[in-house]
Order: C-alpha cells, then structure tokens, then sequence
C-alpha cells in the first residue's frame, strides 16, 4: 500500500494501464481507500486502482503563472 496524504493535498500518483505503460496523475487528492484513490487534475477526476499505483507522493502547489509579455 502506497502513503498518501490527506485529502485535499496535492498529489502525483504514478500507476500503470492495462497495456502496461506508466502514467501519472497530477492534482488534489479528494479521496483514497483500501481499493481506489481519486485524483481531480488537468484531465479530469482519475479513479485509479491502488492495485495499479507503482508510486504517489505529496508535491507542492503549481508554480503562479508567469505575466504575459507584452
């Protein structure tokens, strides 16, 4: 079982798809149990099987995004 933090932290959970590839899932953590974390980022809410998770840590908030040049 992989440590996550609270909900409401944000996370990047590493996990892998059936074809066997890794992805990630970067954004607020909103809920994890015995069987399933929910992860809400740029794509979308992810439910991912914790039988899937290879890894998953805190990570701190995005960067303030940059003033645009004019």
């Amino acid at each position: 079982m992989v440590r996550l933090p609270a909900p409401g932290r944000r996370v990047v959970v590493r996990y892998l798809l059936s074809s066997g590839q890794a992805t990630d899932a970067l954004g607020e953590l909103l809920s994890a149990d015995a069987t399933t974390v929910v992860v809400d980022g740029k794509r979308g809410i992810e439910r991912i099987a914790v039988a899937d998770i290879v890894a998953a840590k805190e990570v701190p908030p995005p960067p303030a995004p940059r003033p645009r040049a004019q």
